[in-house]
């Protein structure tokens, strides 16, 4: 598996540190970042999916709050002139 560190929030202390890597075979991220409160979790849930999709999260997912300073970091596909799409709404 190879990893490439795309960032992590500057100024964070060393031991709370939302980082995040990209695997480099598959394109996935890989996000540390801290976990959402169960109150977070019920409103993701009131809030629903699509029709007819359970809103319970298994045992083997879980919901993480991505603060938006970190969106910067997620790589975005270059459009047909060779610029890479931002990652803010509106930029």
């Amino acid at each position: 598996m190879t990893l490439k560190f795309l960032g992590i929030i500057p100024n964070t202390p060393t031991d709370e540190s939302p980082t995040m890597w990209l695997h480099e075979e598959t394109g996935d991220l890989l996000i540390q970042s801290y976990k959402a409160t169960e109150e977070e979790v019920r409103a993701c849930q009131e809030a629903g999916s699509i029709p007819g999709h359970s809103t319970d999260v298994p045992a083997h997912e879980t919901i993480i709050r991505l603060p938006a300073v970190m969106l910067k970091y997620i790589p975005r596909p270059a459009d047909s002139n060779g610029e890479t799409a931002s990652a803010t709404p509106g930029a």
